[in-house]
């Protein structure tokens, strides 16, 4: 994971946010950039908009699992386990967050950890357990789809 942690800092000091750096890292996976994507995942930073309400890097890893395995186009449907994965994705932060995070909602979270140090190893947690059900899921990271 130390990877993921200097991708992490060299992206924090562009200017991302938790949510835009998990998606940034999972288009980078792909050898991607999606500038609109990004962009738009910024409305969802520090519990959206600033607002405290659900962990932005959480939100982050939910647009990553929809990335992969989510519908895009007329003719495309949602991967048959993508209910399952994202079911997986909250279900298992939901079980991590009280304890490892101090609650499940932004402002929680920086009310144990002001200085921000705990968003760091949460995106990378987050990260790394997306990259995990992806995977169990049958996708290829790098690729983008089953394979």
């Amino acid at each position: 994971m130390n990877e993921i942690f200097l991708d992490l800092l060299r992206l924090k000091t562009r200017g991302y946010c938790c949510s835009q750096i998990m998606v940034v890292l999972a288009l980078e996976a792909q050898g991607k950039s999606n500038p609109d994507l990004v962009r738009s995942m910024g409305g969802l930073c520090f519990g959206i908009n600033w607002s405290g309400e659900t962990c932005g890097a959480l939100l982050g890893g939910a647009a990553i699992l929809g990335l992969y395995g989510g519908k895009g186009r007329d003719e495309e449907v949602p991967d048959s386990d993508y209910p399952l994965m994202m079911t997986e994705l909250v279900d298992w932060f939901g079980e991590t967050a009280d304890m490892a995070y101090g609650g499940r909602r932004c402002s929680e979270i920086l009310e144990k950890s002001p200085d921000h140090s705990m968003c760091a190893r949460i995106v990378v947690d987050i990260y790394g357990k997306c990259r995990e059900i992806l995977m169990r899921s049958g996708f290829d990271p790098a690729l983008g789809r089953k394979g």
